[in-house]
């Protein structure tokens, strides 16, 4: 398989896991990403923005300032419809112990958040395989640390995968993940369609209250299919 067509298996497969190869927002559409900064803010927003600020968060508009947009170490990131996401937001595993991994396949943290920005993730080189996502999610510092905490739990309670929305994710592996933001965490597992298996790579960073999140995929090489740690560490940085 050429490079390029396992890009485009790897892009068709991530959408049939509901949402990790999409991104949005939980907080404002596209359109309204297109308005005036000086717009009177949704219902919605207003509310997200005040929680937030309740909480010590990050609110939505500054979260979605320190989210890459654009090139990035030879990657893309690409904001797209807020519909696109908003199937995984609830996905339910089939075992209380598997819900933190089963969330993050939908693109979400099982602890909700005040906002959260998705951005999917294409290489800029035709030679490179892996297609993936990312997103940010704003919470309380108390509870970004309870969503790695509980992330940890749960790859040691559920090493046998899980189903949720007629999907099948077995082979659930803790990887080592980068050196940055306060803590992380990376994990690899297989997602089953059909007759395909499919590694996916997964890594966590927390800093303060905001949990970045990014997912990789790799057709050729799965052992090569977590998002390049030059792309997290840009992440990072951008978001101060």
């Amino acid at each position: 398989m050429k490079p390029r067509k396992a890009i485009a298996a790897a892009a068709a497969l991530s959408a049939l896991f509901a949402v990790s190869a999409c991104s949005g927002t939980s907080a404002e559409s596209s359109d309204h990403a297109k308005t005036s900064k000086k717009s009177t803010p949704l219902p919605a927003e207003a509310k997200a923005e005040a929680e937030a600020e309740r909480i010590g968060a990050m609110t939505p508009q500054a979260l979605e300032r320190a989210t890459l947009s654009g090139k990035e170490s030879n990657f893309e990131a690409k904001k797209v419809a807020k519909a696109d996401v908003e199937a995984g937001r609830d996905m339910r595993a089939d075992k209380a112990e598997c819900q933190p991994l089963a969330s993050l396949a939908g693109g979400y943290t099982h602890i909700p958040a005040v906002a959260v920005e998705h951005r999917a993730l294409e290489p800029v080189e035709t030679t490179n395989a892996t297609v993936g996502s990312m997103w940010l999610a704003s919470h309380s510092e108390r509870n970004a640390k309870k969503v790695l905490a509980e992330v940890r739990t749960s790859l040691q309670e559920c090493p046998d995968g899980f189903r949720t929305l007629g999907l099948t994710y077995t082979s659930v592996k803790a990887v080592k993940a980068p050196a940055l933001g306060d803590e992380a965490v990376g994990y690899r597992i297989t997602n089953v369609v059909g007759k395909q298996k499919v590694s996916m790579t997964y890594t966590l960073v927390r800093k303060d209250g905001v949990v970045a999140v990014f997912y990789g995929v790799n057709m050729l090489t799965p052992e090569k299919s977590a998002i390049p740690d030059s792309v997290v560490r840009g992440q990072m940085e951008k978001l101060g």
